[in-house]
C-alpha cells in the first residue's frame, strides 16, 4: 500500500481478528486499539491508506472484518500537545496588561482538542499576545477563563496573567450572585415561550453522548443545578391563536453548565433555530416558513445563539467593565427574514 506516513516517525501494529470478530472495520479497530485512538481518528487513518487487510490496502471504514483477517495499521506519532501561535484575525474589544476582551465569531473553536488541534482561538491568542497569557489553564488553554461553543458567537474575556485569571475565575464561579459579573445571550427560538419572562430551573447532566447534556432528576448522580432566566424580545409570525412561528429571546444564566441555554430552551419546547443537537425534531418546521425566511433558515449552519453582553470587575483596577457585541450578520439575516413574515 502507499504509506502516507514516515516510517521513522510512526509505529506499525499487526493484528489478527479473532473467531468472534464482526462489524465495521473502523469500529473493530478502535476497540482493538483499546482506546488509544478514537473511532473518528481510526476512520481518518483508514481513509488515508494507513490500514491493510490480508496485505491489501483498505480505505473504506465500513468494510466488514471477518474472523482470521490479518490487519496492519501504521500509527502516527501523537500530535504535539502544545499549541502554536497562528495569524488568525481577532476582533479585539479591549486589551490591557491584565486581560483581553474579544468578540468571538461563529465557527471558531475556543481551545485545541480532538479533531481541532489548530485554527482555534487559543492559537490566535498565542500569536496576538505572545507569552503574556495566564498559564493556569495549562498549555492547551492558556488564559481561558470561560468558553463559548464553537458555533456560538459573542463576547469573551481572556486572562493575561495568573492573578487576573484567578480573579476572573472566581467571578465566573460566583455567577454574579455577589459581584458585578453579568452574562446575557440572544437566541432565536422556535415558537412562543410562555409569558414575556420566565425561569427554567432544571438540573442538567450527561446524555448518552459524552459531549451532550440533558435534563436530569435532582437525585441523579451527575445532576447539576442549572437555572436560566429568559425574556421575550420579539415575536415573529404571530397568529390569531396567540402562537407564533419564532421568537427572539434574551437569556441570562444563574449557573453556567455546558449547553445550558440550548438544552433548557429545548426542554420547554422552544429549541434554538439551527440547533442540530437539541432541535432536530423541529427540522421539518423550516419547510412551513414562507420565503425568504425558508431559504434563509435552511442555509443557517449553526444554532442561533449569541453572547451579546459580558460585564465583570477588572481584576486590578476594581472597576466594572461592560462589553457588548452586536448580533452577527448571519443571525441578523434570519431576524430580518422573520420580521418580514
Amino acid at each position: 500500500m502507499t504509506d502516507p506516513f514516515n516510517e521513522a516517525e510512526a509505529a506499525r501494529k499487526d493484528l489478527i481478528a479473532g473467531e468472534d470478530a464482526e462489524g465495521r472495520l473502523d469500529a473493530w479497530l478502535a476497540g482493538a486499539l483499546e482506546g488509544e485512538f478514537s473511532r473518528n481518528r481510526v476512520k481518518a487513518l483508514i481513509e488515508q491508506g494507513a490500514v491493510t487487510i490480508n496485505d491489501a490496502a483498505v480505505t473504506e471504514p465500513k468494510r466488514k472484518v471477518r474472523p482470521g483477517d490479518r490487519l496492519t495499521i501504521i500509527l502516527p506519532e501523537p500530535e504535539d500537545p502544545e499549541p502554536k501561535g497562528e495569524d488568525i484575525p481577532l476582533e479585539v474589544l479591549y486589551e490591557d496588561a491584565d486581560l483581553i476582551v474579544i468578540a468571538k465569531p461563529p465557527g471558531l473553536v475556543v481551545h485545541p482538542g480532538a479533531g481541532n488541534w489548530t485554527g482555534t482561538l487559543v492559537n490566535a491568542l498565542i500569536h496576538h499576545c505572545g507569552d503574556s497569557l495566564s498559564g493556569i489553564g495549562g498549555v492547551k488553554r492558556p488564559g481561558i477563563v470561560h468558553r463559548l461553543d464553537k458555533d456560538t458567537s459573542g463576547v469573551m474575556v481572556v486572562a493575561k496573567n495568573d492573578l487576573a485569571h484567578r480573579h476572573l475565575a472566581d467571578q465566573f464561579a460566583d455567577h454574579g450572585r455577589t459581584g458585578p459579573l453579568e452574562r446575557a445571550y440572544q437566541a432565536i427560538v422556535w415558537g412562543r415561550p410562555r409569558g414575556l419572562t420566565g425561569t427554567i430551573d432544571a438540573p442538567l447532566g450527561r446524555a448518552g453522548d459524552r459531549t451532550k447534556r440533558t435534563v436530569k432528576k435532582e437525585d441523579t448522580d451527575d445532576a447539576r443545578e442549572a437555572i436560566t432566566h429568559y425574556q421575550v424580545l420579539e415575536r415573529y409570525g404571530e397568529k390569531p391563536d396567540a402562537t407564533c412561528i419564532a421568537s427572539l429571546v434574551e437569556c441570562r444564566l444563574e449557573t453556567g453548565r455546558t449547553h445550558q441555554i440550548r438544552v433548557h430552551m429545548a426542554h420547554i419546547g422552544h429549541p434554538l433555530i439551527g440547533d442540530q443537537d437539541y432541535g432536530a425534531a423541529f427540522k421539518t418546521k423550516v419547510n412551513l416558513l414562507p420565503e425568504p425566511a425558508c431559504t434563509t433558515v435552511k442555509a443557517f449552519p449553526r444554532q442561533a445563539l449569541h453572547a451579546y453582553l459580558l460585564a465583570f470587575e477588572h481584576p486590578t483596577a476594581g472597576e466594572t467593565m461592560r462589553f457588548t457585541a452586536p448580533i452577527p450578520a448571519d443571525m441578523q439575516e434570519i431576524i430580518d427574514a422573520l420580521r418580514a413574515i
